[in-house]
């Protein structure tokens, strides 16, 4: 069972340092800050004046960052590299162009980042000097992303804007209409894109995304004006009975015309069959599903083989995407792939993206460049694969209408992309932008991780500071806080305030539909019914042909509301003083929830936890402390030099006698381990159950301190690389806590069975190969039910 640990935080976990930087070439002009280096012009003067003339005084060494102390007037990026470098210099190109960028940890941690603000602004100089043509003849990166992003961009459009600074540029976005920037938008490349947001202030960026609009075909959606939802009705369970509820729940409060989206916990193709089903039923069920799409969250194959076993089932359909070809790699996603899927999207629903800043870098994939243009890059893949759609629609025969949106995940990683509100609000301003010159309907998850320092109520602010640039729609859960994801964003309510404070209208078709319910008056204030799910719940069942009584269903309707906040997912009622405030009961028990997360997250495995698991072998990571491991997540994927030396030691002993090593991690909540009733259950049941498959288990647990999912991949390298039998698989089960935030102090298992020939490769096995059971605890997947679960995964990934 859950067990809360007011008292336990570590001491000092309220207190935030500045992150280490990465270290760079110190000697690189480019790299020293300007007040550094008249602190050390001055240093070196009174240390010659008081030495004798044959003293030599060592310089001081410059501190990281893109260091730009002068520019010439008028001078651009190539004219910079031919004077302080004789010619153009790619690396020294992308820190250019990456010190352009507003300070955010992710462009630090790569690199990337000015030295300070003189040199940004310097930055800023020589790239809005610098000619769109110029800058699209030196891409920071080629592969084939790039070249296919490329193809989407119209060349004769392109030509038009080809000999235009980017300064220009800028004050052609700011000045012009929106039909006249539409004019060209198709001949801006992503790189140029990623570029342009660079130069504006947040004000500016808020100039241009409130011009620019690009609505779904056939509705209001992504319409200036509008501002619409995806319901976001996630279970720990992927338990229809609370997804459903949680849809009720966000028409009870007027909310939700964009998608139903749910992320499921299992990628199993029968599980996200169910969950499609249940969604499928609600819009049916009260005519809807013409007028908004549903979607499962889970891999794009994953989807077209559930329309495969059952016709008709999935409407949209999602994918994640990166911002090259690696980066894709790791969410199993290749260009031939997605332009396959693309192609047979020729219903009325086509596809939905999601996206996020420093994505890639924080995955192994930065290859260099900031990440802005990463995001950018991103939308300029969807423009692509829009344009496909576009081309299949017209290859079956019917209009060209690509319904295809993107959301914009920005937050959900964590401290080491961006730590503080500001830079939310300055990433959501910056993606807005991109989105929408992408020609792209593009929405915000404006969200936070509990390791990151954005409040509760700081998630508010953030939120009166972008609505301004009206992207098209936002996340909408019953609370802040998403019970399976474990991470705050939008609640109904927000939804509720922000079009009480802008005007902003939901789409025309759904506020019909939600005046006929009486959650809104003719007027568009709250109705009789606001904020009553049971009530939804009635016309659902009426809908169906239900003919009991009124009372009866309204009964039945609390009995399962009640059930479904058993298993810990909120369902909101009411309101407080405001029509868009919680209830102040919820509202305690979401901030209640926020406390207990910001301590788990520095919670630690005790001394005694080691001790209290069979065959314990402990190993560390290279993180130095909590605070290192939450703030640079790399040095909780690398192992120390002692413990690589315990494991092939243990590899010795092993002699490869075994297929299945379990490795279990703190990650980032350590009380998940170690709640009554969490952990033994699972290790128990999956140890049994597999060895009854026919599967040999290692009889040693490897216990890791501050450890992330890609320290579980180290291990197997270690443990199954040099093993003789090259095409036997060989599995990890890595346990670890997972975010904390929900309240059910969670763990998942990573499950990852290649071959030993991939095990032999270092840096091989990474997340496209490895499949993950989420949600474990008492309270939600229980230990034996997700024991059950992984066994079924494994004998799929390596069949006996």
């Amino acid at each position: 069972m859950k067990t809360f640990h007011p008292q336990r935080r570590v001491k000092g976990a309220r207190s935030r340092t500045s992150p280490q930087r990465a270290p760079v070439n110190p000697w690189q002009p480019v790299m020293m800050r300007r007040r550094t280096f008249m602190s050390a012009l001055l240093g070196a003067t009174a240390i010659a004046a008081a030495c004798s003339d044959d003293t030599l005084v060592k310089p001081t060494e410059p501190p990281p960052g893109v260091y730009i102390p002068q520019v010439k007037p008028g001078e651009d990026l190539l004219a910079y590299l031919d004077r302080t470098r004789g010619g153009f210099d790619q690396a020294t190109f992308n820190k250019l162009i990456g010190a352009a960028n507003p300070f955010k940890e992710g462009d630090e941690a790569a690199a990337l980042a000015a030295a300070d603000e003189t040199s940004r602004v310097n930055a800023r100089t020589l790239l809005s000097n610098t000619r769109i043509g110029d800058l699209r003849a030196h891409p920071l990166f080629d592969d084939g992303l790039f070249q296919l992003i490329e193809q989407g961009v119209d060349s004769s459009q392109a030509a038009q804007v080809s000999t235009w600074t980017m300064g220009e540029l800028k004050r052609f976005l700011l000045d012009k209409s929106e039909a006249e920037i539409k004019a060209i938008m198709g001949g801006l490349s992503s790189d140029v894109i990623g570029c342009i947001v660079k130069l504006m202030s947040n004000e500016e960026l808020i100039a241009v995304g409130r011009k620019v609009f690009n609505p779904l075909p056939g509705s209001n959606l992504g319409a200036k004006g509008y501002l619409g939802a995806r319901i976001q009705p996630n279970s720990p369970t992927d338990n229809v009975e609370d997804i459903r509820w949680q849809v009720l729940d966000g028409w009870a409060f007027g909310v939700g015309d964009v998608v139903l989206g749910t992320n499921p916990v299992s990628s199993d193709v029968f599980s996200v069959q169910a969950v499609e089903l249940a969604l499928k039923d609600l819009l049916d069920t009260f005519d809807l599903a013409e007028t908004f799409p549903h979607c499962v969250l889970s891999h794009i194959d994953i989807q077209a083989e559930v329309e495969t076993r059952t016709p008709g089932s999935t409407a949209l359909w999602f994918q994640s995407l990166g911002g090259t070809e690696g980066a894709n790699k790791t969410f199993d996603v290749t260009i031939p792939k997605m332009l396959d899927h693309a192609s047979k999207r020729t219903g009325q629903y086509g596809l939905y993206f999601e996206t996020g800043q420093g994505a890639d870098g924080t995955n192994g994939h930065g290859n260099g460049f900031d990440m802005v243009v990463h995001e950018s890059r991103k939308y300029g893949f969807a423009r692509v694969l829009k344009q496909k759609v576009a081309t299949a629609q017209l290859g079956a025969g019917k209009p060209a209408r690509p319904w295809v949106h993107v959301n914009d995940v920005a937050g959900f990683i964590g401290p080491e992309v961006f730590r503080s509100k500001e830079q939310l609000v300055r990433c959501c301003l910056e993606d807005i932008v991109m989105g929408k010159l992408h020609g792209l309907m593009i929405g915000l998850d404006v969200c936070s991780t509990l390791h990151m320092e954005v409040t509760l109520d700081d998630l508010d602010w953030c939120l009166d500071q972008i609505m301004p640039a009206n992207p098209g729609y936002l996340m909408a859960l019953p609370t802040k806080n998403d019970p399976m994801l474990s991470y705050l964003t939008t609640a109904f309510q927000d939804h509720v305030r922000i079009r009480s404070k802008f005007g902003y209208k939901v789409e025309d078709r759904m506020w019909s539909f939600f005046q006929q319910l009486g959650v809104v008056d003719a007027e568009g204030r709250p109705g009789p019914h606001f904020g009553d799910p049971s009530w939804v719940y009635l016309q659902y069942r009426r809908k169906k042909g239900d003919t009991r009584s009124e009372a009866d269903i309204l009964s039945e309707a609390r009995a399962q509301m009640t059930e479904v906040r058993k298993r810990g997912v909120f369902i909101a009622e009411g309101h407080g003083a405001n029509t868009w405030d919680l209830n102040a009961d919820l509202d305690r028990e979401v901030r209640f929830l926020y406390e207990d997360a910001k301590a788990s997250i520095f919670a630690e495995l005790p001394a005694t936890f080691a001790p209290s698991i069979a065959q314990a072998v402990t190993v560390a990571t290279e993180s130095k402390d909590r605070q290192d491991y939450i703030l640079h997540p790399p040095t909780g994927e690398e192992l120390s030099a002692g413990s690589l030396d315990r494991l092939r030691s243990l590899r010795d002993s092993q002699a490869g006698q075994y297929d299945v090593q379990i490795v279990i991690s703190d990650g980032l909540n350590a009380w998940a381990l170690t709640d009554e009733g969490h952990l033994a259950p699972y290790l128990q049941r999956v140890r049994s159950d597999l060895e009854a498959v026919g599967f040999k288990v290692a009889p040693e647990h490897i216990i890791v301190s501050a450890g992330r999912v890609r320290a579980g991949y180290r291990i197997g390298e270690t443990l199954f690389g040099a093993l003789p039998d090259r095409n036997s698989r060989r599995a990890i089960l890595h346990v670890i806590g997972e975010r904390p935030g929900s309240g059910h102090h969670a763990y998942s298992v990573y499950i990852t069975a290649p071959g030993v020939d991939t095990w032999a490769q270092e840096g091989a096995v990474d997340h496209n190969i490895t499949r993950v059971v989420s949600g474990i605890a008492d309270t939600a997947l229980t230990p034996s039910a997700a024991a059950a679960e992984t066994v079924n995964i494994l004998k799929q990934m390596a069949p006996r």
